[in-house]
Formats: structure tokens, sequence, C-alpha cells
């Protein structure tokens, strides 16, 4: 699969927003997995709050300006999931109730990821993120985000916190599952123009 025009295809704002999102995660790591002091504990959540401001910009930029791409669609989710794998990874560190909503989300981008290549290599693609999974996706993060800049949280709220993303989570996963194989199935062509 050649790109004809790869300035167009690669090099636009979208798609350097998701890439500044990928820079900004080994910087929120090292933040958050150092921090003792609670302007520590806020910086790292400040930094992740801009990871969700610039994925929610970037989409807009792209539709707006016409600079949706193949590329983008590739390179925006998976910023989007490199994201909340490293924020689901380093809480669990802190909170072992999310080691199972960590394996959750492991299971389930495995799938997402294996399937789409899959269908990708037969030249065919979801068109886009599923509600479910934009859904999810807010609910992690925010709720994450939470997490980051409350370090003291009642040990209720956590179990609250992780119960909810796992259903969330879990939701997604069976709409991501049905927009493969169930009877509505929505893989489209991919557009190689």
């Amino acid at each position: 699969m050649f790109i004809k025009n790869w300035k167009t295809e690669i090099l636009t704002i979208p798609n350097l927003l998701s890439l500044f999102r990928l820079v900004l995660i080994p910087v929120y790591v090292y933040i958050y997995l150092n921090a003792v002091e609670r302007h520590q504990f806020y910086l790292a959540g400040m930094i992740m709050a801009v990871s969700c401001l610039t994925d929610a910009v970037d989409g807009k930029i792209a539709r707006h300006f016409n600079m949706v791409s193949t590329v983008g669609k590739i390179l925006d989710p998976l910023a989007d999931k490199v994201t909340q794998f490293t924020l689901t990874l380093c809480l669990s560190l802190k909170y072992p109730v999310l080691n199972p909503v960590l394996v959750l989300f492991v299971i389930k981008e495995a799938f997402q990821a294996v399937v789409g290549l899959v269908y990708l290599r037969r030249g065919r693609m979801l068109p886009g993120a599923l509600m479910a999974g934009k859904i999810c996706t807010t609910v992690l993060f925010v709720s994450l985000i939470t997490l980051v800049l409350f370090p003291d949280m009642n040990p209720a709220l956590v179990d609250a916190i992780a119960m909810t993303d796992g259903l969330f989570l879990m939701i997604s996963f069976i709409s991501y599952i049905l927009a493969y194989y169930g009877k509505n199935a929505k893989v489209q062509d991919v557009n190689m123009e």
C-alpha cells in the first residue's frame, strides 16, 4: 500500500497533534511515577488533560479542513489507546483494583488490532470509531485523570471508578465484535484514492 502524496496524507495538523500526544506519554509516566507532592500529581493530570484536548481538536480540524486521512484514522486511535493503556497501567500500580480493567483493556485492544489488521489486509476497515468506543474513551480519560489529580481518593470511589470503567470497556468490546462480525457489520472497503 503506497501513499501517493505523503505530505497531504501524513504531514497534516491532526496527524502532528496525534504524534504530539504520543510524545506526551513518556513525560506523563516520568512525572506521575515520581510524584510525591500534590502539585506533581496535578502536573501529571494536566499533561493528560492537554492530551485529551488535542485529541478532541484534531478530529474537528481533520473534518473541518478536509484533512481526514487513512494514516490519521490509524494514528489517532493508536495515540488514544497507548495513552489509555499508559494511564491504566500507571494507576494500576497504585490501585490494584484497576488490574481487571487493565486486563480487559488489553484483551479488547488486542482483539481490535488483530481483527483490524486481518480486515485491512483484505482492503477493508471500519469507517471510524464506534459511538460506544468514543463514549468509552471519554469515560476512561475523565475517570483516570480524576484518579491522577486526586491521589488520596476514597477507596470506595476508586472501586466505583474501576467498575464503571470495566462496564464501559465491556460495552465497547461487544460493540466492536458486532461491528466486525454481527448481522449488521460495519466494515467497508478502504478508499485508496
